[in-house]
């Protein structure tokens, strides 16, 4: 018998290409972190603090902020905890607690940009019918839905993982414990495990992202039979915030998975913008074009001291 190691430690080589700008990267790494953090709370406060917000489509958004405070810093932490010196280590149970709730949050937040979607879909094609149909029932049962639907596809890639023996190498070469780096990590042959997580990770977004398009289409021919010019900007209006976080959201999707030949650094900084630059902009995108998101979110600074009483 072969005497084997199991390791139980990983450690986290970063970004490619990157050496010597540690510092550089951590600052700015950490300014994005933290306006994420702060633009998040500022949206789920504002949203909860105000009655008249407390309607389906804020009902989702709110959970969105949530989503997008957890969402980067299920990596972030530890990538700036190593860029300014400290140890590159991660257990063997922080790589596969990393992975899991990577998958979770994002596929969480995939299911809910297409319930929000929906909701959008209801609120303008059969708007006598929304506030049955979108009932404070049937929001607790969709939100709950994409938790559950991110978990389920959560726990399917991250046994799928690690069900492989890891025995030699232990050195990840990326920033952070995701599929494709561990798999290549593995003793064992893993080319039937990276198609079906292929397809696994790339056909739950294609999905949502086709029953998005199917309601925007049905929303825009919509629109475009509403008579009165302010009424189809009124719509319009509605929309235009989803639809641009929907973009910036599925964008580092496709020119990852789109390119004829992967690019590690590439990948890696594109997946950075992603896990930092989305979530940072979403309360941005959803509040500069809202004034009822953005009258709520004066109350809410003006409480904690950080504005004037308004005249």
């Amino acid at each position: 018998m072969r005497n084997v190691s199991v390791v139980t430690e990983f450690v986290l080589l970063g970004i490619p290409h990157t050496q010597g700008l540690e510092t550089t990267l951590f600052l700015l790494f950490l300014a994005f972190y933290l306006f994420t953090l702060l633009g998040n709370l500022l949206i789920f406060l504002a949203i909860v603090s105000s009655p008249r917000l407390h309607t389906p489509m804020y009902f989702f958004l709110c959970k969105l902020s949530v989503c997008d405070i957890f969402f980067p810093s299920v990596s972030s932490p530890k990538m700036l905890f190593y860029l300014v010196g400290n140890s590159r280590v991660i257990s063997y149970s922080g790589c596969v607690s990393q992975l899991f709730f990577y998958h979770f949050l994002g596929c969480t937040e995939c299911f809910l940009y297409t319930v929000m979607a929906y909701d959008r879909f209801v609120a303008i094609c059969f708007p006598l019918r929304y506030s049955t149909t979108m009932s404070h029932r049937v929001c607790a049962i969709l939100a709950r839905g994409t938790s559950f639907g991110g978990c389920i596809q959560a726990i399917f890639l991250t046994v799928l993982t690690f069900q492989l023996p890891y025995c030699g190498p232990n050195e990840v070469d990326y920033y952070f414990c995701d599929i494709p780096v561990m798999l290549k990590l593995a003793c064992a042959d893993t080319s039937s495990l990276e198609l079906v997580g292929l397809v696994s990770v790339g056909l739950m977004p294609l999905s949502c992202f086709l029953l998005i398009l199917a309601s925007y289409s049905c929303i825009v021919g919509s629109i475009l039979r509403i008579r009165s010019a302010e009424g189809r900007r009124r719509a319009f209006s509605t929309c235009s915030a989803h639809l641009t976080a929907i973009l910036i959201f599925y964008m580092p999707v496709v020119l990852i998975y789109l390119q004829p030949t992967p690019n590690p650094w590439l990948n890696a900084t594109i997946q950075v913008l992603n896990n930092l630059a989305t979530p940072m902009l979403n309360p941005l995108i959803y509040s500069l074009r809202n004034k009822e998101v953005k009258s709520s979110l004066r109350r809410v600074l003006h409480r904690l001291g950080f504005l004037p009483e308004e005249s």
